[in-house]
């Protein structure tokens, strides 16, 4: 998947992925990771997404990462922030208070584009991609964080051949196949979660879970 197809998505609103609300389950299991105040979080391709805003409610720092200038001016625009504006390296750099964002590429970060980082949330990343960049991604997480760091995963898993992605489907055997050799896993979380989103049920899915991973990088 190019980059152009994230930036025609942007650039058409066409962005059924984004939730006006914070996630429910970030707030249900965030305190299970028992980050040190003044802790950085890792938000890989994060969109305009408000769960940035929360935790840096928590007393966290905030570091995103985002293709679309759409989507991060619209982060900044829609939440009331000023941002400072920097170019560094093969990124533009937007700050505002505890929340740093990156207007570039996931794929081309290295770890002092971010520097030390202290726990990981993926909501719609890895659901985001095909199956042959998913591999690449687990990869480059891997050489982004340090052991011991912790990531709250959140998939859906469904039949694929029911609806054409994003967001696609990841099953509970592709989480394993893909992360077990660098992180371990932990089940947190599976629910049934068809009936509370009519749009899916109206693309022709028959079911549709909602799973949640903590994993620890190795």
């Amino acid at each position: 998947m190019e980059p152009s197809f994230w930036h025609a998505r942007w650039e058409a609103n066409e962005i059924g992925f984004h939730q006006d609300e914070i996630n429910a389950h970030l707030q249900r299991y965030w305190s299970r990771f028992e980050l040190p105040p003044g802790g950085t979080v890792f938000v890989p391709l994060c969109g305009k997404t408000r769960d940035m805003l929360w935790l840096a409610s928590q007393g966290l720092r905030v570091v995103g990462v985002e293709i679309s200038p759409i989507a991060t001016a619209a982060f900044f625009n829609e939440n009331g922030l000023s941002a400072e504006v920097a170019r560094e390296g093969r990124f533009v750099r937007h700050t505002a208070a505890e929340v740093r964002l990156l207007e570039g590429d996931y794929f081309d970060l290295a770890p002092a584009d971010l520097g030390p980082i202290d726990a990981v949330y993926d909501r719609a990343s890895l659901i985001a991609l095909p199956p042959d960049l998913r591999r690449r991604y687990v990869d480059q997480m891997a050489r982004l964080t340090a052991p011991g760091v912790p990531l709250l995963l959140i998939t859906l898993a469904y039949p694929q051949q029911e609806m054409q992605g994003p967001p696609f489907a990841v099953t509970a055997t592709e989480v394993e196949e893909l992360w077990s050799p660098g992180f371990r896993i932990e089940p947190l979380d599976d629910r049934d979660i068809l009936e509370e989103n009519p749009r899916f049920r109206a693309r022709g899915l028959t079911l549709l879970q909602e799973q949640l991973y903590r994993l620890t990088r190795r």
